[in-house]
């Protein structure tokens, strides 16, 4: 039976070539992402381990707990606290280390680096190890900075020439003295690292006299343990915290590995489609191969062979295309890697070098994968072969399916797919993460069942397009004949694609639905012109950058937005505070009780802060300040909060004087003549023409948005489009056994008068058939998942309203006929290039 079953899979080289690709691609997908993600995690691992060489042991200060009434607040790491660590017992020098934000512009005055990978830091004395000088000398003094090397060559910058960059708003313009390597992470990944002399970095990053970080290098024949313990002993407990470089390297190294593995499961999710996907190919082109070697097996059993011997020999055929499958997906694999990083390349972000990591897991992962999924979708269709009665089979009266089978099919489907719309629709009633799970469920639930049901359903929707076949006359007949004799062939056919679109649909919906969300609520709750923010949209501004704006022409209000956290009955809450006279004009808030002022003493909260605390128009309480300091403050009104703007607004006045160093997170702007883009240049060239900085006004805003939902989409698309090729695999292979099974009928048929056109064009039909069927499927799942997924998110987002993308759905549906087209080729031409003869003789 083994020797059969190889013979068996020779011999039918060329009809399991499709379902070889298919396992290939699917495979490729999860060893690629596999090798991808180890690769790319071991390069980070020994880039950021090389920034630790220089540290045994960091001293870091340990942030204080809120406890009462008092704000916990960081503990600052002193001059003397560095000199007091260089001091002890085996340590041989002590670094302070500051850093932050920093954007450099280069010549053209565009950011360098991503905006989140642009800091800054300070060069230690006049030879930093840390970061060694490839060229020039070290900076000293405000108006001089040293570049990595990278930076400098990417803006074209050399020893000499004047930068132009932004720490926390206004414009700088030092020179460059020194340009430097280094094995920091940031910079390796394609960001930027500009280094100030210490003094310059500690008053630009508003740390004056203070560090971030204190590293401690040790003497010879010191170990960083003992050097740790040397310093718990010297340094204030409870204060500060030590660790070790060793620690530190393994930490980053954790940190790195949890970061690439939420990549390597978003990417393993979407290889897992692409295989399950693949497994309707394997099920239907084992169940054809079964069906046209239905009188061997039954030779074979008729000779002695048992029903389980039959099974082996198909999941023999099954190991062999599987493991064929998961050497070649294994090689693609590694050229997916090398594809990905080339992406990655082209789209700017620069990926540290290191050699390719192909592991054992990896390896056995891959074939694994390829023989179990392709086993686990044959088994099926070789014990169905099995239970078949050698008489029976002689005489092909087990061809169609019996009506009981038929009916215990769609009775499982129906119990399914209204269990997985009951669970579906309850979840929808749900509040937030709560209803996730049950959606979830009743989601698979729901495909299983459609999936049961398809080929039910396969009838009357191919029956709709029956007079739409009409017009091409009997070679749209036969092809819609054609599509529904075997409705479990079309079912498992078209729900390859139905799977993809489904998906592919849903996301769709649910993207268009959160824009439009997000716009809408962006655009009711502010009515400034502009919103300034850093171009990192972390990095705060300094208080400058409002009074410039403020003193620009045409501008008629300002207000920043800054947060400060504070103690509320013995609860931390976030204080934003504004200029009091001019936010009601900058925003649109509604109010629920009491009006909108904030001034003074006198506060606006939004309504769950309120609801939480017990307040109304008219509370009072009272807060305790960072500082410690405390005040009671009046609830002027109560407003309806959103993603935006929500917590406690009260006027800048009463919290500046509780705040060290006052920034502003952004600063809304409302001008004479609106935005335009002459107001918008005004407001740029009052800043300096900054890069660091962004002017946004609300379209601004919206095509940002936009922009984000957009690529969102693009890379979903990219990743699920091995799901579409998948399916059209299937369909090729489909048509292509389907047209075997049949050359007897089309050799009758084309001896009867139908000429090779017509069979192509009968081919071809069948094809369009099936695949729209599948798209239609698709497309309607697609779209009542997103507007159930739509239904939970508006537990939570106020604004939230459903979209239905009618332009791109109809560009989904002419991409499942073009599935349906493409697919057909070969077939089509295969079956009108039989031979009459031949075929009509054919079994």
């Amino acid at each position: 039976m083994f020797r059969t079953a190889l013979r068996n899979v020779l011999a039918h080289k060329a009809r399991l070539l499709m379902t070889v690709l298919a396992v290939m691609l699917g495979v490729a997908f999860v060893s690629g992402t596999l090798v991808f993600t180890n690769t790319l995690s071991d390069a980070y691992q020994r880039s950021s381990a090389k920034g630790f060489d220089q540290v045994d042991v960091a001293v870091t200060a340990e942030a204080q707990e809120d406890v009462g009434d008092r704000v916990g607040r960081t503990p600052e790491l002193t001059r003397a606290l560095l000199e007091r660590s260089a001091g002890v017992p085996g340590a041989a020098s002590a670094v302070g280390v500051v850093g932050g934000f920093t954007a450099v512009a280069d010549k053209d005055g565009k950011l360098v680096g991503g905006g989140f990978q642009s800091r800054g830091g300070n060069y230690w004395g006049d030879e930093d190890p840390r970061y060694p000088l490839k060229e020039g000398s070290a900076p000293h003094g405000a108006n001089e900075v040293a570049l990595d090397s990278g930076t400098a060559r990417r803006a074209g910058y050399e020893v000499g020439d004047t930068v132009r960059l932004s720490v926390d708003g206004p414009v700088l313009s030092p020179k460059v003295t020194g340009i430097f390597t280094t094995d920091d992470g940031n910079v390796a990944a394609g960001g930027s690292l500009t280094l100030f002399d210490t003094a310059t970095a500690q008053r630009l990053f508003g740390k004056p006299g203070t560090y971030d970080e204190i590293d401690v290098e040790a003497a010879a024949g010191t170990s960083q343990t003992a050097l740790k313990a040397a310093l718990d002993k010297a340094l204030p407990a409870k204060l500060v915290e030590t660790t070790t470089g060793e620690e530190l390297a393994d930490d980053q190294a954790e940190l790195i590995s949890s970061q690439m593995s939420g990549l390597k499961q978003g990417l393993l999710v979407f290889a897992g489609i692409a295989l399950f996907v693949g497994t309707f190919i394997i099920a239907n082109t084992f169940t054809m191969l079964v069906a046209q070697r239905t009188k061997e097996l039954a030779l074979l059993r008729a000779v002695g062979a048992s029903r389980r011997q039959v099974t082996r020999s198909v999941l023999i055929e099954a190991f062999v295309v599987g493991a064929t499958a998961g050497v070649t997906g294994l090689v693609a694999g590694i050229g997916v890697d090398a594809g990905l990083r080339s992406l990655m390349d082209t789209l700017g972000a620069t990926v540290p070098d290191g050699p390719l990591v192909v592991s054992p897991g990896t390896v056995a992962a891959a074939l694994a994968v390829g023989v179990v999924i392709t086993m686990l979708a044959a088994w099926l269709p070789g014990r169905r072969a099995a239970k078949i009665p050698p008489v029976a089979a002689m005489s092909s009266v087990h061809a169609k399916a019996t009506t009981r089978s038929l009916v215990l099919r769609n009775t499982i489907g129906a119990l399914f797919s209204a269990a997985g719309v009951a669970v579906v629709l309850a979840a929808t009633t749900m509040n937030g993460s709560d209803g996730q799970a049950p959606m979830g469920l009743g989601a698979v639930l729901l495909v299983i069942g459609v999936f049961v049901l398809t080929p039910l359903l396969s009838r009357p929707l191919i029956a709709a397009a029956a007079p739409v076949l009409r017009g091409f006359g009997i070679s749209g007949k036969l092809a819609r004949q054609n599509a529904v004799r075997n409705p479990r062939r079309t079912a498992a056919t078209a729900s390859a694609l139905m799977i993809g679109l489904t998906l592919i649909t849903g996301m769709t919906v649910m993207a268009g639905s959160l824009q439009r969300s997000i716009d809408k609520m962006a655009s009711a709750a502010i009515r400034a012109d502009y919103v300034v923010v850093m171009a990192n949209q972390a990095a705060t501004l300094s208080p400058d950058v409002e009074k410039k704006l403020a003193a620009t022409e045409g501008v008629t209000a300002t207000s920043p937005l800054r947060n400060a956290p504070a103690r509320i009955d013995g609860e931390t809450e976030y204080l934003t505070g504004v200029t009091g006279s001019a936010i009601g004009e900058l925003t649109d808030l509604p109010v629920d009780d009491g009006a909108f002022t904030v001034d003074g003493t006198r506060v606006v909260v939004d309504g769950d802060t309120a609801g939480r605390h017990g307040w109304k128009a008219g509370s009072v309480f009272t807060v305790a300040y960072e500082d410690g300091e405390k005040q009671r403050l009046t609830v002027a009104g109560v407003y309806e909060g959103n993603e935006m703007v929500r917590g406690i607004i009260l006027d800048n006045t009463a919290l500046a004087p509780h705040q060290d160093e006052p920034a502003d997170m952004q600063v809304m702007v409302k001008t004479s003549g609106g935005a335009s883009d002459a107001t918008k240049d005004r407001l740029e060239r009052a800043l300096g023409s900054n890069p660091a900085i962004m002017v946004q006004s609300k379209q601004d805003i919206s095509e940002e948005i936009a922009q984000m939902f957009t690529l969102m989409l693009n890379m979903l698309y990219g990743l699920l489009a091995m799901a579409v090729i998948v399916a059209v695999l299937g369909v090729v292979n489909t048509l292509a056994m389907s047209v075997f099974e049949r050359s007897q009928e089309i050799g009758m048929l084309r001896a009867v008068g139908l000429d090779r056109r017509s069979v192509k064009r009968m081919v071809r039909l069948e094809s369009l058939v099936i695949s729209l069927f599948g798209g239609v499927l698709g497309i309607g799942l697609g779209v009542f998942f997103g507007w159930a997924a739509g239904e939970l998110i508006g537990t939570r987002m106020a604004t939230y309203e459903l979209v239905l993308p009618w332009g791109r759905m109809a560009v989904f549906l002419a991409l499942a006929a073009a599935v349906g087209v493409l697919a057909a080729l070969w077939p089509a031409r295969r079956a009108a290039r039989l031979n009459v003869l031949a075929a009509i003789k054919a079994e």
